[in-house]
């Protein structure tokens, strides 16, 4: 299908036959959001100048269209939209899309939430490394039904328990997912051999 793109300053509309995607620099709006819900501070490694605001069309857990949103890297803003277009025309089911600032900038609630995310300016896990998150160069999908399970076995979400198996229940990342995702360029934490985190992607360059 042919794409028609609508170009402003700030803002460059998507629009295929049937899917559409706003790509947007960060307004003075979107950095309020991000900096009253913690996500962004003075002292994060990359500038908002870098960052793009994602508005997007995805199909919920109820079989219905929705909007969602995300912040990522600009460099990656394009593949962003052209993953959840092949996503959204397979009708593989997001249960939400929330800017984690809605959450406190809390991962820990936002998985609770089984929201799905991309950028967060956070260390990972126990470290003073920056995560991939922070550059907004990763994302995690549906948290709850693809959770994080650390080399020992322990899922830190009850909800998640009954999804270790993998089986694929409505949500659960298919191989077909991860092929989309691996056409662009994005590897999976489920490949990972430290651990196996089901829900994230990330495309370091």
């Amino acid at each position: 299908m042919r794409k028609i793109l609508t170009l402003t300053a700030i803002t460059t509309s998507i629009i295929f036959a049937n899917y559409q995607a706003k790509i947007s620099k960060i307004t003075p709006q979107i950095e309020k959001r991000m900096r009253d819900g913690g996500s962004y501070k003075n002292y994060c490694p990359i500038s908002l100048n870098s960052l793009r605001y994602i508005q997007l069309k995805y199909i919920g857990f109820d079989g219905k269209e929705h909007w969602g949103e995300l912040v990522v890297n600009q460099a990656i803003a394009n593949d962003i939209v052209a993953i959840f277009r092949e996503l959204y025309n397979i009708k593989y089911p997001i249960r939400k899309m929330h800017l984690v600032s809605d959450y406190g900038a809390s991962d820990f609630d936002s998985i609770e939430a089984d929201n799905t995310s991309a950028f967060n300016c956070r260390y990972v896990d126990g470290t003073h490394k920056w995560s991939n998150h922070t550059y907004g160069r990763a994302i995690d999908i549906n948290p709850i039904e693809n959770p994080y399970v650390s080399k020992s076995g322990h899922i830190s979400h009850q909800a998640s328990l009954k999804y270790a198996n993998r089986q694929l229940f409505k949500g659960v990342i298919s191989p077909q997912v991860v092929k989309i995702f691996k056409k662009h360029g994005f590897r999976w934490g489920g490949n990972w051999h430290c651990c196996k985190d089901y829900q994230h992607f990330d495309k370091k360059h």
